[in-house]
This record gives structure tokens, sequence and C-alpha cells, in this order.
């Protein structure tokens, strides 16, 4: 009786290994071209690059809105474009926007100092805090990978220059969000831009977004630390949002990131994986200083 019972778990244990296995390989898995991504922020300056790239590469893009009709024109009705009206505000309009996701990119922010881009309740806490918060609540425990674009500066935010560019609090509240998708036990990257340059081009079509270019500031410097200063491109934030989805060695992972003169990884994904790994290299344990191609 007892040998029937202990032969009998050893068959359960058994049966439920390629199942723990399939369980751990989904965990790193990464997001190819043809899955649907989530952007949340689809019409802001980094957004819209990351919306047009995504396209461009043959992900089904849904892009979460304010404006329906604005981003239907925006990316020229692209028959892989879905348009889904929430507000990152209001928890319970997001149901229905994260169901079958494959990933999310959220894009949002707003100005640090008070701006007509406050107005109606678009402050640092509700945009910066609130809004990536429900979002991050409201998304499937499926989802292959939540990017995170935040900025330099969350954890040096006592520091000059830090301190006064967080005078109503917009570091904080991007490093807590930060520190909520740490802890979600979702699959995440995050960027940490520093100061934006190129566009953002509001204005322009999906034909005229896929052909801005960074002038001679193209290569791009990555840490694993919030240590970097100078700029950052919007092309190359969404060109690393698009290749993050697509690399291991960014999962559960932050890189801030600038711009320098160079001819930089363009698309290439295999110098863009060469600048991911470099930050985090095997065994390293500690970040490393940063990084560039």
């Amino acid at each position: 009786m007892q040998g029937t019972m202990r032969m009998q778990s050893k068959r359960t244990a058994y049966a439920q290994r390629p199942q723990r296995r399939r369980v751990l390989l989904a965990k790193c898995a990464v997001v190819e071209p043809g899955s649907t991504v989530l952007v949340a922020g689809a019409t802001g300056g980094v957004g819209q690059l990351a919306t047009a790239k995504l396209l461009e590469r043959g992900y089904k893009v849904r892009a979460l809105t304010r404006k329906p009709d604005q981003t239907k024109q925006l990316f020229s009705n692209h028959p892989n474009l879905e348009v889904a009206s929430a507000d990152l505000r209001q928890p319970e309009t997001l149901a229905a926007v994260v169901a079958g996701v494959d990933a999310v990119c959220c894009c949002t922010g707003t100005t640090a100092f008070p701006s007509n881009r406050w107005e109606g309740n678009n402050g640092p806490r509700p945009t910066d805090y609130d809004g990536p918060h429900n979002l991050l609540s409201a998304c499937p425990k499926s989802l292959k990978r939540f990017v995170f674009v935040t900025s330099a500066g969350v954890e040096r935010r006592t520091e000059m220059p830090w301190a006064i560019l967080n005078t109503f609090g917009v570091l904080k509240f991007k490093r807590d969000s930060e520190m909520a998708l740490e802890a979600s036990g979702l699959p995440w990257t995050i960027l940490r831009p520093s100061r934006l340059t190129d566009g953002p081009y509001t204005s322009y079509d999906l034909n005229t977004l896929l052909q801005a270019t960074s002038g001679s500031r193209r290569e791009v410097v990555l840490a694993a630390s919030d240590s970097l200063f100078g700029e950052a491109s919007r092309i190359a934030v969404a060109e690393a949002i698009v290749q993050s989805l697509q690399s291991t060695a960014t999962e559960n992972k932050a890189f801030a990131i600038a711009s320098v003169e160079g001819e930089g990884p363009g698309q290439d994904a295999a110098k863009w994986q060469a600048l991911f790994t470099a930050c985090y290299p095997a065994g390293a344990g500690a970040a490393r200083s940063a990084v560039s191609v």
C-alpha cells in the first residue's frame, strides 16, 4: 500500500516537471513581431515614435488614448493599429484595454513645472504615479513584458540639479511607480532617458515619423545605474523600447540612456544586445559603468 502511494507520488511529480519548465520559460519570453503591444501615451513625444516603430516591425499596437480620432489620423489608420479609448486616472476604464495584450509600453509623462499641460488634472501625481499604478494593477498576469519610460534623476532627486527638477515631485512619483513595477511580479524593463531631444513630432504622420533622424548624435550610451547626464534622443529611446521587447537581457533590468556624437546602433539588434548585456555582465552583480557600441 505504502509502496503504491510512493509510486503514484513519483509519477505525479514527474508529470509536473514539464509544466514547471514551461512556466520558467514563459518568464523569460521575448515579445516577437506579431504580438499585441499596448502603448500608453501613444500620441506623446516618445510614445508616438515607439508606436510607429512597432507598426513598422510587424507588431499589432493597441494605442491607449483619450483622443481616438487624432490617434487614427496620426498613424494613417494603419491596419495593425487598434485605438483604445481609456483614461489611466480612471481604473475602471482599463480592464478591457489590457485584455489579451502581450506587452505594455508606458510612455506617459508631464512637465516637471506648472504648465498648460497640467490642466485637467494632468500634474505629476496623476500622470506619473496614479496612472502607472492603475495600469500596472490592471495588467494580466500572463504579460510578457512591461516597459516603463521614466527619467534620469529618479535616484538622485536630492542632488543638484535634480532637486530643482523634483520641486513638484515629478521624480519622486516616477521612482515610486518604478518600485511598484519592480515588486509586481511581472517581467519589466525600465528606461531612464536624460533630457529628451528630437521632437516631439506630435503633428507628423506615420511616414514622416519613420524618417526622423537624430542628426550626428546617434550613438547610444546605456548605464545600469541612474548615473548619466546630457540628453537623449526620443528616436533612440523609442528604438530602445522596441529592441528591449526582443531581448531577454533586458528583463527585470533598468537602463539609463543618453545620446552622444557617433553613428550608434540604429536598428541593429546585435548592437543593441551588446549594449544591454554590457550593462549587466553575467556574474557581475553590481551595476556597471556606462557603455556604448
